[in-house]
């Protein structure tokens, strides 16, 4: 399996790694140069997530973190949240 989200299919991306030396002009220096590009790779932040699935059942994924922030994911809810009971009215 790799590693991608199985929610929206992200995976790792290919990218360049760009190394650069010297003093930049505006702080009194002759300028950066660049010394190097190597090839890099950018990786997706994946979580293992716990949800809930449309039947009920439980299952764990593999989903990136935009996913779970945006709701494309809805997570298992092991507490019910607290709720607080109802005062009467004062008269």
């Amino acid at each position: 399996m790799a590693r991608q989200c199985e929610v929206c299919g992200k995976g790792p991306q290919m990218g360049n790694s760009v190394t650069t030396r010297g003093k930049k002009k505006y702080l009194g220096g002759v300028g950066t140069k660049i010394t190097g590009i190597t090839r890099r790779k950018f990786k997706p932040n994946l979580q293992r997530v716990h949800i809930s699935t449309k039947n009920g059942t439980r299952k764990t994924i593999f989903a990136c973190t935009q996913c779970i922030r945006s709701g494309g994911v809805t997570k298992v809810v092991h507490n019910a949240p607290f709720k607080v009971p109802a005062q009467p009215a004062k008269k």
